[in-house]
Formats: C-alpha cells, sequence, structure tokens
C-alpha cells in the first residue's frame, strides 16, 4: 500500500512510474519509521471528546493522495525526500460519525520524521489560523476537518503549508487517558497557575467518562495519571491562552514518547490494544504492532509552533471570529521548511503564494483594531 501511495502522488504516467519507483527504493525505511512514529502518535493523543471505545478496532481508511493537492513542485523537492510526515488531529466529537466528519480538529499537529536518523519534529498549527480550508473558502483551519473529515483537513495542510502528507492519525482524549495510565503515568512540571485550573478540567473531563478522579494538590515537577495529564493537555486560561495550550500538547506528547520507551514490548502491545477503537488512520494496526519494537530507535528533538510566534498576530475577523493570522503566510512557509527539514534555501511554490497575498488582503482592514 505505501508503494501505491507514492505511485499515485504524480499527476502524469511518466511521473507515476517515477514515483513508483523511489517509493521501491525506500519502502522498507518510509515503513518502519511511518510505523513507529504512528506507534508514538497513537500514544500521544492530544486531543478531545471523540467516542466510547469499542471493540472493533481502529478505523482505518485510505487517503488518494491524488485528492490531496500535493503541489508539484513539493512532489520534486529532493530535500524532502528523506521524511516522512504524518498529520495528528484531535476533533471535538461525541459520537462516531463525528470521528470521520462534523467536529472541528481542536489539535492539529504535524509529525516529520528523518527517515535516516529517527529524529522527529512536532509542529502545532494553531486551530484558529486564517488559512484557505481547500475549498478555496478562508477562515479558521479547524473548520476543514468539520466539513470534509481528514481528507480535506490534509489537503487543507498540504496546500497552505507545501506539505506532502498522506498518513493521519485522528485519537480522542478517552484513549490518552487510558495510554498515560497504561504506561504508568508520566512526569510533568505543573505550575502553580496550572494548578488553579487542572482540577477544573479534571471534573469536567470525569463527568464525560463517568469515572473519579485525584486531585492535583501541589505545583511542581510530578508524575499526573491519565486523568491529570489529559487535563493539563487542556488548560486554556493561563498566559498564552491557545498558544500556550498548543504547547502543553506537545510537552505531553514528549513525557509519554519517553515512558513508552522504558516499556517494554508487551506493555505498550497491551496499552494499543486497549486504545485500539479510539484510533481513526490511515495505517493499519497490524502493521503497527509488527515493529512496535523499534521505538527506542525514535526520538523526538524539537517542536513548534505554526504560524511562528514573530510572525502571526491576532484579530477579529468579522463573522468568522477571532482568528491567528500569519502577517505573511509565504515567510512562515518558509520557515516551516527550515525547521522540518533544515532547507535554508526553500521558495515557496505559486500557490502559497497566491494564499498568502488573499490571507493578507482578508486579514489587513481587520489588524489593530
Amino acid at each position: 500500500m505505501a508503494e501505491q501511495r507514492r505511485s499515485n502522488t504524480a499527476g502524469s504516467s511518466a511521473k507515476r512510474t517515477s514515483a513508483k519507483q523511489r517509493a521501491a527504493k525506500k519502502k522498507k525505511k518510509v515503513v518502519i519509521f511511518a510505523v513507529e512514529l504512528i506507534i508514538i502518535l497513537v500514544m500521544v493523543a492530544v486531543l478531545y471528546l471523540v467516542m466510547n471505545k469499542t471493540s472493533e478496532g481502529p478505523k482505518v481508511t485510505y487517503l488518494e493522495p491524488d485528492k490531496l493537492e500535493i503541489h508539484e513542485e513539493v512532489q520534486e523537492n529532493v530535500t524532502m525526500k528523506g521524511y516522512m510526515n504524518v498529520a495528528l488531529f484531535g476533533v471535538d466529537a461525541e459520537t462516531e460519525s463525528q470521528l470521520y466528519k462534523g467536529s472541528r480538529s481542536d489539535s492539529i499537529m504535524i509529525a516529520s520524521i528523518n527517515m535516516d536518523t529517527g529524529d522527529i519534529k512536532l509542529v502545532s498549527v494553531y486551530r484558529d489560523t486564517y488559512l484557505n480550508i481547500g475549498t478555496d473558502e478562508y477562515r479558521k483551519c479547524n473548520a476543514a476537518y468539520s466539513f470534509g473529515g481528514a481528507e480535506q483537513a490534509v489537503k487543507m495542510l498540504n496546500m497552505n503549508l507545501d506539505m506532502d502528507i498522506t498518513d493521519f492519525v485522528t485519537v480522542g482524549y478517552k484513549g490518552l487517558s487510558e495510554v498515560i495510565d497504561g504506561l504508568g503515568g508520566i512526569y510533568i512540571d505543573v505550575d502553580s497557575e496550572e494548578l488553579k485550573h487542572i482540577n477544573n478540567y479534571q471534573i469536567g473531563i470525569a463527568e464525560v467518562l463517568k469515572c473519579d478522579y485525584n486531585k492535583v494538590t501541589e505545583s511542581g515537577y510530578q508524575l499526573l495519571d491519565g486523568l491529570q495529564a489529559t487535563a493539563y493537555c487542556r488548560i486554556r486560561y493561563t498566559k498564552g491562552d491557545d498558544f500556550k495550550r498548543a504547547s502543553r500538547q506537545r510537552e505531553v506528547l514528549m513525557a509519554i514518547e519517553e515512558q513508552a520507551k522504558k516499556a517494554d514490548a508487551a506493555t505498550l502491545v497491551k496499552v494499543f490494544n486497549n486504545v485500539i477503537g479510539d484510533i481513526y488512520t490511515s495505517i493499519d494496526s497490524d502493521t503497527i504492532l509488527d515493529l512496535i519494537g523499534n521505538i527506542a530507535n525514535y526520538r523526538i528533538v524539537d517542536e513548534g509552533g505554526f504560524p511562528e510566534e514573530s510572525m502571526r498576530t491576532v484579530a477579529n475577523i468579522g463573522a468568522k471570529g477571532s482568528s491567528v493570522i500569519p502577517l505573511d503566510l509565504e515567510s512562515n512557509v518558509v520557515w516551516l521548511h527550515q525547521f522540518l527539514f533544515d532547507d535554508d534555501d526553500y521558495t515557496v511554490t505559486d500557490s502559497v503564494k497566491e494564499y498568502s497575498q488573499k490571507v493578507t488582503s482578508d486579514t489587513a482592514p481587520y489588524i489593530g483594531q
């Protein structure tokens, strides 16, 4: 299936053949690195209200690359060939059908893995970022998942950010809690401001999951259980607002990775089986489980947020509400490729230049009001 995905990416039969040949050469690397990345992503689940756990297994779908708006220049980009990029979504859903479509992705991440070194970099794409949502309509980017599910959300990322994503994972906060408990908890440094909010979030989650919770009574570096860590991910009302919340989500992901590396294969398989019903993905579980033993070879080495801090602002865009605005989308995409792929000479596609101009034109009248 990995070969088929890569071969479908190009727009002509010649390019399809070329892509297939490249995929064949890298098949073993791609599969191993991608799957081990997914193991980490499954354990991350920095996300909310998806559905009750079922015994059916993960919901697997295949995304057709031809429908994901991977720009031709990106397909031919030599620097990106050494990386595997995966989208991670967390959706605000209360029914199983909303896992697939109809709910906004309140958490959006890109995980990029260097296939030669095993180094992983994480980028949160802020959910309120004003972008082309994949249909030439411009609004908060988390609407893409609501309107068109994972396919449109991945398309949105590829279009605006010059990415080549064909795989995704969507999970829920029940799975997050179970993963963390299965690993024996994670270590997080809770500051005094976060302490004021963490237990209130625990109350809300416990009501949904119909379970008890253990109150966090002091600040400082400490072992958090699944419910406590999930509540920590959701804290928004401190300095930094939603930007800081996205940072907490990445922090929890990295803490989970550290605990997962300490666990043996049997524990990891058990954890995966416990959350398997809460996962919607393009990666099949058999492939994940076949390679679960190699998790120690991978490491998260850096993390950040998009748009980059010095190149963004926040403004109320009329009926579209308070939005995170890339002051210059083109410059932000250049920064992203420098950050993820160490590409110091990246030039954005003509499509991104067009989207950048549209974002600027739409938002300029509202900035500074």
